[in-house]
């Protein structure tokens, strides 16, 4: 598929947005990728293979409203960051009591992920370093602003967003919230992110461990060849 139709699927994704962000950064030491898990990851190595960077992940769990899973009300990033939809909360009469429950339940499947997919590493560190936040692509962006928030606390040097393709209005918040937008295809008839994968099955938590490990050796491989 070429940039106009969409992408094979997230890794094609990935392939094709690396060479956006490599040129918009130029030349950068200690960059740090994340890849919002689980859909982000597979692009985001990419990205980290294209920059030589250290890739990690960052797990957001959308909060969804009672009876409504799909329809977010809120939003919680690794390190405890919650982003509520007060409007829509008060829309739907969802209760304080309801938000907390949901929230305690996203927390814990946070926490799970996390000690899966790091297997014991800490959590990378993120003050001072220019970080890439990578998603499979922007609908709402609600989900990637409360990452946006969740980063900015531990005080990057520049917090960037990239991603394959996103609607315009969605790219245009980001753009606003983020020290800098990639984003290489923004279709004005954008509907949903699976409309443009070929392929857009569920990411797995082992294909999330395989991104990590292979952008490790990678990563190690690099390092012994330059001698570092």
């Amino acid at each position: 598929m070429n940039t106009d139709e969409g992408y094979f699927d997230r890794r094609d994704g990935g392939r094709v947005l690396a060479p956006h962000v490599a040129d918009r950064l130029g030349s950068v030491n200690d960059a740090l990728v994340l890849g919002l898990a689980r859909g982000g990851v597979p692009v985001a190595c990419e990205v980290a293979l294209r920059l030589d960077a250290e890739l990690d992940v960052f797990v957001v769990r959308k909060i969804g409203a009672p009876g409504y899973e799909e329809f977010a009300i809120g939003a919680i990033a690794t390190g405890g960051f919650r982003l509520l939809n007060y409007e829509a909360i008060a829309q739907l009469g969802v209760s304080d009591r309801e938000v907390t429950a949901t929230t305690e339940r996203e927390t814990r499947e946070i926490q799970r992920r996390e000690k899966l997919y790091r297997a014991g590493r800490p959590a990378p560190r993120i003050g001072g370093r220019v970080v890439v936040l990578v998603d499979d692509g922007l609908a709402t962006g609600f989900s990637m602003r409360a990452a946006i928030r969740a980063v900015q606390a531990q005080h990057p040097r520049r917090l960037v967003v990239a991603v394959p393709v996103g609607a315009p209005d969605a790219c245009a918040a980001i753009k606003r919230e983020a020290d800098l937008l990639v984003c290489p295809f923004r279709p004005e008839e954008f509907h949903a992110v699976g409309r443009w994968y070929r392929d857009f099955g569920a990411t797995s938590d082992d294909e999330v461990v395989e991104c990590l490990r292979s952008a490790a050796r990678h990563r190690a491989a690099r390092a012994r060849l330059h001698g570092l």
